[in-house]
């Protein structure tokens, strides 16, 4: 793992493989990328939110970014490594029929589940693009809402992210995006294992230099969400770790985090009517006494 190709190559397998798990097997393991332990380490509940369907949840969060994301009927939505379509599914319930919801993923397989997911709930203002999140398949200025969960961490070239997700957004759009992040440094045998960067911990950055990345791509009002800690436990430590090494990196005090970051796009956001169309049904019109039936004057 020295190059970005290589990189992306180790993800777009791995989640390949995952594409054809079960939710159980994707949550015991960190972010889907191992099979050993039986915890749920990093995904939030999603079951309380409108629009979650169970069948394109596949575990792999480590936020509820959709939940933060402050979506109005009407606006266009993208999420970015859209998986199975859990997040577009959620972020559709809330833009409503007059809005739309894009998801961009790169693997193949997980494009044809979402897609799969969505043909089978008749959704046609969700569409799911192949395309990798650092050159999106999007135009410019033609999205209200970003979001992301726990997939920033998998790229190489993050701050290249920002400067796209920068360039899709509409002037005053915002995103809000699910990230793993770090204080302290992790293990040597941890940063260079392919499955711990499949895994979402490998690849993440020091929490300041995350948001750093941020604000220099010109973003204003940053704000962090939700933070929590997430404890890997030792079962998994100890298949790239010896006991020793384990030993020094719990008394490191190394801390692993899933933060929920929102901030804006400068610029004054665009003014149309959120308001979802009425409904109108017809039985319910009143029926008009104009003429006399058959006179021909209405």
């Amino acid at each position: 793992m020295t190059t970005a190709d290589e990189l992306k190559k180790v993800v777009r397998e791995k989640y390949s493989e995952i594409a054809m798990q079960d939710k159980d097997s994707n949550a015991t393991s960190c972010c889907g990328a191992t099979s050993t332990g039986t915890y749920n380490i990093m995904s939030d509940s999603y079951t309380d939110l409108e629009g979650y369907n169970p069948d394109a949840d596949l575990g792999l969060g480590c936020g509820l970014p959709t939940q933060f994301a402050k979506i109005q009927p009407g606006d266009t939505v993208l999420d970015l490594g859209s998986g199975a379509g859990n997040d577009c599914f959620v972020a559709r319930a809330e833009t409503g029929e007059t809005g739309k919801v894009i998801g961009v993923d790169f693997t193949p397989k997980m494009l044809q589940l979402a897609r799969q997911n969505a043909e089978k709930r008749g959704y046609n203002n969700v569409e799911f693009r192949q395309g990798d999140i650092e050159e999106l398949p999007v135009n410019d200025h033609s999205v209200d809402v970003v979001v992301s969960n726990c997939v920033l961490n998998l790229v190489p070239d993050k701050a290249k992210v920002f400067e796209e997700i920068k360039r899709v957004l509409h002037p005053g759009g915002h995103f809000s995006i699910s990230d793993v992040v770090l204080r302290g440094e992790l293990p040597e045998a941890l940063k260079s294992a392919a499955e711990m960067y499949a895994g979402c911990v490998s690849g993440a950055l020091q929490m300041d230099e995350y948001l750093a990345i941020i604000q220099a791509a010109g973003f204003q009002n940053m704000t962090v969400q939700k933070q929590k800690s997430i404890l890997i436990p030792d079962e998994i430590l100890l298949e790239y770790l010896s006991p020793d090494e384990l030993k020094a990196f719990v008394n490191s005090k190394t801390g692993i985090f899933s933060i929920t970051v929102y901030a804006e796009k400068a610029g004054e956001k665009r003014q149309r009517n959120y308001s979802e169309k009425p409904k109108v049904n017809l039985a319910e019109l009143p029926i008009s006494n104009c003429c006399e039936p058959g006179s021909g004057c209405c």
